[in-house]
């Protein structure tokens, strides 16, 4: 169990002062200026060391994002584009930084932007946050006044300037280059790269996404040192983590734990067990609603991390973490998220377009067991189709669920049908 004196978020239940003043209270905006003095290298390298790997899903080394950003400038100006668009199903921890400790997360921007020559940097939150947004821009407002941000930030000699800019409440507007699009006032579909956003991005110019965890855990890291960070979980894995825990437990949270901690830990520990016992344990979703399910009876043992969890054909994703019981008609579950991907999808590709909606009918049928047993795996097959052949991953994150359902829940799908065909009602879900 982490130690609380090893938590980088220190009011991420809002019990204490989120302004300014209580940030700095409790260790926050602390050195900046000799962090900066240390140059872009030195904080680039750093980061490398600590093993961050990104939070906001896919989990790519912090570091090395950050060294592809160009050394020095040809004539355009750089930028740093922090992803608060947290629209993923199951997902809720970036809001909570947001909302009680958001001078993490500007601290960590003037330090990121820095290390990649960035003036300017554009924090994009979702459209459904209208309180975060209110908290976040509160504490902005505070760092221009007290001299943190803006001009001469922290008489480092490096100007920065921070904005805040609202989204509309499109999930797409949460893969990199549509909410770039989105930025520059465009409508919010996904680009082909390359180019990269390091080589082109915002209007064209060197820009670095990150999610808010990523880059709100940047300060403390580098005033601790990357040995630090990296004591926590397993090699490849590590460092601290949020993660958000609803469903059937007793109580859901969202904490901070260290990487590689095990399911069975984290939920006897904050979460006061799975409601009804472990045996009434069904199914878990890791990662938040793209990634497949796993068996209940699988996941006691199981490692919080990104590798064991790719490994289960899963995945660590967001950390959020859905929990499952006995009475959960897990097909109509997933059915649900096939719902929302395909009221999701920008249209821009045609696998994902058609797919999504091809994909959520039979899956409606499946719920009410009027389809076919053949269907399932001609369901399978066009989950495949989707998978890989589109410019986000929007496709992948619709199909992944079903896969996880049919992998693990066939008898489940297969039953329904036959109970259907000999009018056992029973059977068959609620309508």
């Amino acid at each position: 169990m982490l130690k609380d004196q090893d938590r980088i978020f220190t009011n991420i239940y809002g019990m204490h002062d989120r302004s300014l003043s209580g940030a700095m209270a409790r260790g926050h905006w602390d050195g900046t200026a000799r962090i900066l003095q240390n140059g872009r290298d030195w904080i680039v390298n750093q980061m490398k060391a600590s093993g961050l790997r990104g939070r906001g899903g896919a989990g790519f080394p912090t570091g090395l994002k950050w060294s592809f950003m160009p050394k020095e400038s040809d004539g355009r100006p750089a930028y740093l584009v922090v992803n608060a668009d947290e629209s993923e199903p199951g997902t809720c921890k970036d809001r909570e930084i947001m909302r009680h400790d958001p001078h993490t997360l500007i601290e960590g921007c003037l330090i990121a932007s820095f290390a990649m020559n960035a003036h300017a940097c554009y924090i994009y939150i979702r459209g459904e946050y209208i309180r975060e947004k209110e908290a976040l821009q509160a504490a902005i407002d505070e760092a221009y006044e007290a001299g943190l941000v803006g001009r001469n930030a922290c008489k480092s000699g490096w100007d920065f300037d921070i904005y805040l800019t609202h989204g509309a409440g499109a999930y797409i507007c949460g893969e990199e280059t549509a909410l770039l699009e989105s930025l520059e006032g465009k409508k919010g579909m996904p680009r082909m790269k390359p180019p990269f956003p390091a080589g082109a991005g915002l209007y064209g110019c060197p820009t670095t996404v990150n999610n808010v965890e990523s880059i709100a855990v940047v300060p403390t890291i580098l005033r601790r040192g990357p040995e630090w960070f990296a004591g926590f979980g397993r090699a490849n894995n590590s460092g601290t983590k949020l993660f958000a825990i609803s469903g059937h437990v007793n109580n859901p949270c969202v904490v901070e734990e260290a990487m590689s901690i095990t399911f069975e830990e984290l939920i006897e520990t904050h979460c006061g067990g799975i409601r009804g016992g472990w045996g009434n344990l069904k199914a878990v979703i890791p990662g938040g609603s793209s990634v497949p399910c796993i068996r209940g009876e699988h996941m006691r043992e199981a490692i919080m991390d990104f590798d064991y969890l790719r490994e289960q054909r899963s995945g660590l994703g967001t950390a959020a973490v859905i929990v499952m019981d006995q009475s959960t008609d897990i097909i109509k579950a997933i059915w649900r998220l096939s719902k929302f991907y395909k009221h999701e999808s920008c249209g821009q590709c045609t696998p994902c377009r058609e797919g999504t909606g091809w994909m959520m009918r039979v899956m409606d049928r499946l719920v009410r067991g009027e389809a076919e047993v053949e269907e399932i795996d001609m369901l399978l097959d066009v989950t495949k189709q989707v998978e890989g052949h589109t410019i986000c991953a929007l496709g992948d994150a619709a199909a992944w669920p079903i896969q996880g359902l049919i992998r693990n829940f066939r008898d489940e799908i297969e039953d329904r049908i036959k109970a259907k065909r000999t009018g056992r009602v029973s059977a068959v879900a609620a309508e």
